[in-house]
Order: C-alpha cells, then structure tokens, then sequence
C-alpha cells in the first residue's frame, strides 16, 4: 500500500491556533515514513489573518468563496486532496495527529477504504471531556442517528477522519449537506457506494472555543433525516 497523504485541516478564524497546530503536524510528518505528504489548510471565509497565518507556515492553502461551513470546507479539501489517503482533522486537534497511526494501522490490516476516529468506543481514552449537556445531547444524537439511517457507528462527529482519496472524491461529490451533520452524509454514501469503513478508538480532548453553538448543534438532529431522505429520493446514485 502506497505511503502517500493529504492532512486537511478546515479553519475559520483560526489566526491564534493553526501556528501551533502546524507546527505539531508538519513535525510529526517529518517523523513518518511517508512517501509524499502535504498539508492543506482550507480558509472557510475567516475574518482574521487565517490564510496569511497558513501561507508564512509553507502549506498549501485553498479558500472557499465565502463562509460556506464546515461540509462544504472539509469538500472542498478532500476533492483537492494529492495524497493517496486523505485525513481531515480539526484545527485544534482535539484528536492528537499521532492517532493517525491508529487509523492507518486499521485500513492497512483490513484493506478498508476508510477509518474514523470514535470517543466512544473506548472513553478511557478522552481525557478532557465535554460540558455535561453536550455530552448528553452527543449521545442522544448518535442514537437518533442510528435509528434514522441504519448506519452502525457509535460517533460520527469525531473530526478526525481518513479515506482513501479515489473513494472520498466518490463519496465526497455526491455529499449535499454544507453544515456539521455533513460527517453522517459521508459515512452515508460511503456505505450506499459499497466502501468499508472502521470505527477505531482515539485519544480526543474537549478543546474551548468551539465553533458549534448550542442552537446549531439542537438543528443537527435534522440532518439524519436529510440523509435518510436523500437515500430514498435517490440523490446519492
């Protein structure tokens, strides 16, 4: 299996975070055996110096026409990425990117096309936890989620996501939702389209400053019925 990668990192307003955060990933890079690798920052619109920040690192940068969201940010990355595999992780690395080797070890071992990182399957491994409501409302999601679209995952909001890129340029280009339920949408199609996906357990800490207010994440419990009705009116084929 070639050793080739694209890490995307989707970013608004992230001028004070990402020079710590590439710093961390360009260096663990350098301490990995890949055969190509690249960095790509996504500016989702920021209103702060974000691009200026990722261009002085040396990474590549790409901008979308306005603030679109997070699905469409994460699309725009995944559909440029060169690597052979593409990760797309959180700007603040909530999930350290040394968990990486975990999600490669898994597709190497079982030749999936994807892996995701999961809080749930071993929550030993969270070692700052979220607010207790956000918790709660996290794992009634999932459940809701499972119960609408059959999908068998037991957290889908990780952000910190690996596929092979020939299948995420099929998954990702039929993906309609622009917003933060778009992670269901894609695990979704991935499952329509016939690709395997794991579910692996990561080290993840609950970072301050999300970007998810509350109203935002209460309208996310639509988005599961979005997916299972686009499934049935046929818009993923």
């Amino acid at each position: 299996m070639q050793r080739s990668i694209s890490i995307i990192i989707p970013a608004y307003n992230e001028e004070k975070r990402l020079p710590s955060t590439l710093k961390i990933v360009k260096a663990y890079l350098d301490r990995t055996p890949w055969d190509f690798c690249e960095v790509v920052v996504v500016d989702d619109g920021s209103r702060d110096g974000t691009a200026a920040v990722a261009e002085s690192a040396g990474v590549r940068v790409l901008r979308n026409p306005g603030n679109r969201g997070k699905g469409y940010t994460v699309r725009h990355g995944m559909m440029e990425a060169r690597g052979e595999w593409s990760l797309f992780t959180d700007a603040d690395l909530s999930s350290p990117i040394d968990e990486l080797a975990k999600l490669w070890d898994a597709v190497e071992q079982s030749g999936a096309q994807g892996a995701i990182g999961s809080r749930a399957l071993d929550r030993k491994l969270v070692g700052v936890h979220q607010p207790p409501f956000r918790e709660i409302m996290g794992r009634v999601f999932n459940l809701v989620m499972r119960l609408v679209t059959g999908l068998p995952f037991h957290d889908t909001q990780c952000g910190f996501k690996l596929f092979q890129t020939r299948a995420a340029h099929e998954i990702f280009r039929r993906q309609l939702l622009d917003g933060f339920g778009f992670d269901v949408e894609v695990l979704f199609i991935a499952k329509r389209l016939g690709f395997r996906t794991l579910e692996v357990p990561v080290r993840w800490n609950d970072v301050a400053g999300t970007k998810v207010s509350l109203m935002r994440g209460v309208a996310a419990f639509l988005d599961p019925l979005k997916v299972r009705w686009n499934g049935i009116a046929g818009k993923y084929k």
